[in-house]
């Protein structure tokens, strides 16, 4: 198996890393509007809200993108539709299960989304990294 090394020192991995975690902080907890929050929960009518929050991610992965790599500015549609997906299969389970805050099993199912953008956000640096 051919060896992932890369000479790209571990300062730059470090604050790609931090510069997509903060990007997703900031747009998945500060930026989301409330017709976005609770538009693309909604059972009709959610994919324009969805679509301007995932827009938003893609938009922040762009410009990190285009500062350490342009030629990868790609990945922003990429994320732009993971990030979709990822969300609209919360909302799906969301919906069927019906766990009420109070239930442990709400806060998993918070808890596996966040685990997956954040598996996205590393995949994504991997990619610039390895351009």
């Amino acid at each position: 198996m051919q060896a992932l090394d890369t000479p790209v020192p571990l300062s730059t991995l470090a604050a790609l890393l931090i510069a997509m975690a903060a990007k997703h902080y900031l747009i998945d907890f500060v930026g989301q509007t409330d017709w976005m929050a609770r538009g693309k929960e909604r059972v009709a009518g959610w994919a324009l809200p969805l679509a301007a929050h995932a827009g938003m991610h893609g938009l922040g992965t762009l410009a990190i993108a285009v500062l350490y790599r342009p030629s990868l500015w790609w990945l922003a549609l990429l994320d732009f539709v993971v990030h979709g997906l990822i969300d609209r299969g919360k909302t799906l389970v969301a919906h069927r299960t019906r766990f009420a805050m109070t239930d442990p099993r709400f806060w998993w199912l918070m808890g596996f989304d966040q685990f997956l953008h954040q598996v996205t956000n590393i995949a994504l640096v991997v990619l610039l990294v390895l351009g």
